[in-house]
């Protein structure tokens, strides 16, 4: 098979390929390591990637095929990993100066995984740091590039898992998600992105940003590729006490299923403020054609929606402040020595960390700090626990709640990078069933008059998201969406 002919299937296609012996695994990795090669100097998706190690994980899988063993869910498929994912021998830099040639000596739960089901781990990608961020600009090695524009952001903060699997330099990838860190950069780079109901998916091995909000999330070109991607990460980890023990649903079997019936929520008022008049559009037909195909379109409300972005930047970068403490300069990563220790610590994390990285530990230690605390973090807890309930009386009335998953297409590099609170707006849409714990996605639903990809968000209840792959597999076979860019 050729090499071009290898990048057009998808993850599904691919492994099957692979299992029957229509392309062997080095060549797909092959295939992938070139790829990267000729496309990844303009996109700078990649931190690192593992070229010797990737091959020789292809050429297992290969090995185990010649004896006759049965293959996993991803043999031979080549994926990228998220900087901030733990992997066994590999840089795991978290995109930042202060972690940086930090090599961990074990795999994240979610690599495990995917290892034992032959999937490749073919490199590590960029991100804004400590995943901070919302168009990976924040990244301490430079932005990454928007495979639909070049001149745009990818998104954030896992804005190098999105332009890799829409460019086509990797399969899949595994990104994390804390505001919307999957979802939105999904959006812009017109690929599917699924946030998991928080404890679906361990988090050991995931280096923490805000611990109560974190959840590692497949991007992907399809919904079925996202599928089986979830059901391979998904399930029980005793080393992480917030995983959830229950059975996974078999999620890539919800593909094809009929959508008739489903109630589809609605909030209103959504898009009324902040929304670029193409997300609307977009949003709009998006509607017009989950009617069409036998969905029941019902209005709910999310009265608390508006304060979300209030609580979300006064949790996370409380949990960040606590969380980031550990990066001392002592035990791994950068170290600027000085006389004494403080000074020490003081230095090695002032030229370690980035201006957003300071910024929101700054926020948050001054949140927690004594005489401040009521006053905004328990506050901002409950207005967390008002937005959970608002999605609990929705659901009650529907299936499955839908919004734009972005405001706007994708913007240009260096556009909101002066103002902070611009760049955090374009969280609004995502940040709620961030903080409701519950599951949610991105699947495109359109283009702009300029030719970028527009996503909407399916949100559905606690371990629900079979009903998200139902829905947004249903309405990607309707449009026919076509995930590469111009010059794929």
């Amino acid at each position: 098979m050729s090499v071009d002919a290898i990048h057009q299937l998808s993850l599904t296609q691919l492994a099957a390929a692979v299992s029957a012996g229509e392309v062997s695994a080095v060549e797909a990795t092959r295939a992938t390591l070139e790829r990267i090669a000729q496309r990844d100097p303009t996109t700078h998706a990649y931190l690192h990637v593992d070229r010797e190690g990737a091959l020789q994980q292809a050429s297992q899988v290969d090995a185990a095929r010649a004896r006759g063993e049965a293959l996993g869910a991803l043999a031979g498929v080549p994926i990228g990993i998220k900087d901030n994912l733990c992997t066994r021998g590999l840089p795991t830099t978290c995109a930042s100066k202060i972690l940086e040639g930090y090599v961990p000596p074990y795999d994240a739960h979610v690599i495990e995984r995917i290892r034992a089901e032959g999937g490749v781990v073919i490199g590590k990608l960029n991100m804004d740091e400590f995943a901070m961020g919302s168009s990976n600009e924040n990244s301490a090695f430079g932005p990454v590039r928007n495979p639909w524009d070049a001149t745009r952001t990818p998104g954030g903060s896992s804005g190098g898992a999105a332009a890799a699997t829409a460019e086509g330099l990797a399969a899949a990838t595994l990104g994390s998600d804390t505001g919307g860190s999957v979802r939105q950069p999904g959006s812009y780079c017109g690929v599917t992105a699924i946030k998991p109901t928080y404890g679906r998916v361990s988090r050991y091995g995931l280096i923490a940003f805000a611990s109560s909000l974190d959840q590692v999330g497949p991007l992907a070109r399809d919904m079925r590729d996202a599928a089986r991607m979830l059901g391979v990460i998904s399930g029980h980890d005793p080393r992480d006490a917030t995983s959830v023990d229950r059975p996974v649903d078999d999620y890539e079997s919800e593909c094809g299923k009929d959508v008739r019936g489903m109630r589809v929520g609605v909030v209103k008022g959504m898009t009324d403020r902040g929304c670029d008049a193409s997300v609307k559009d977009a949003f709009a037909a998006a509607l017009s054609r989950l009617s069409s195909l036998g969905c029941e379109l019902v209005d709910v409300d999310l009265p608390h929606r508006d304060h979300a972005l209030s609580a979300y930047y006064i949790i996370a970068p409380a949990e960040a402040s606590s969380n980031l403490a550990r990066f001392d300069g002592m035990r791994y990563g950068l170290r600027v020595s000085s006389d004494d220790l403080q000074s020490t610590y003081a230095r090695s994390r002032g030229a370690g960390f980035g201006p957003e990285v300071k910024r929101r530990i700054m926020l948050g230690t001054y949140v927690l700090s004594a005489g401040y605390y009521d006053a905004f973090y328990l506050k901002a807890q409950k207005v967390r626990t008002l937005i959970k309930r608002d999605f609990t009386q929705a659901f009650e009335r529907c299936d499955v709640v839908l919004t734009p998953t972005a405001p706007s297409p994708a913007f240009k590099l260096g556009e909101k990078t002066g103002d902070p609170l611009s760049m955090y707006m374009q969280d609004i849409f995502t940040l709620p069933p961030s903080l409701a714990g519950i599951a949610a996605a991105s699947v495109p639903c359109g283009l702009s008059p300029e030719g970028l990809p527009i996503g909407m968000q399916l949100c559905a209840p606690e371990f629900e998201e079979k009903r998200i792959v139902r829905l947004g597999h249903a309405f990607e076979t309707a449009i026919g969406w076509n995930s590469h860019p111009a010059g794929y």
